[in-house]
């Protein structure tokens, strides 16, 4: 999934926070909350307040811990996990750890894998070309 497509996908999706959500979606996406928090700090700094920061946070905020849930829910975990990351250094390095690893294969209890042919619609299935982009099946 691309840089754009990811973008659109958890925008799309702002607070749903059912489903899965591939690791290039959350990477991205995350990337992507980045860039624009050091923009907005660069922009505050210039104008002397945090009001673009702030509102950059809450803009942010519910799509954050919707692709996050859907990560969760993708490698077959239920989103409440996210509260472990309140736990201080450990909590964090385990929802880390969570985020990071790979889908769960096939169909799970909150539904099928977006590593699928068709069912994520920014990576459609293509004749010729293997479902999994790593090679192999899905």
């Amino acid at each position: 999934m691309s840089f754009a497509a990811a973008i659109r996908s958890v925008f799309s999706k702002y607070v749903t926070f059912s489903g899965r959500a591939r690791r290039s979606e959350f990477w991205w996406f995350a990337l992507f909350s980045v860039i624009v928090s050091v923009v907005a700090a660069i922009i505050d700094s210039a104008m002397g307040s945090s009001v673009v920061e702030a509102i950059v946070g809450l803009a942010l905020l519910l799509p954050s811990l919707a692709v996050t849930v859907r990560r969760l829910h993708d490698t077959g975990r239920s989103g409440w996990w996210i509260l472990i990351g309140l736990i201080p250094l450990i909590g964090a390095i385990v929802l880390l750890v969570f985020e990071v690893k790979d889908s769960q294969p096939g169909e799970n209890k909150y539904g099928p894998s977006p590593k699928t042919p068709g069912a994520d619609p920014a990576w459609p299935a293509q004749p010729g070309q293997p479902a999994n982009p790593y090679g192999g099946s899905v």
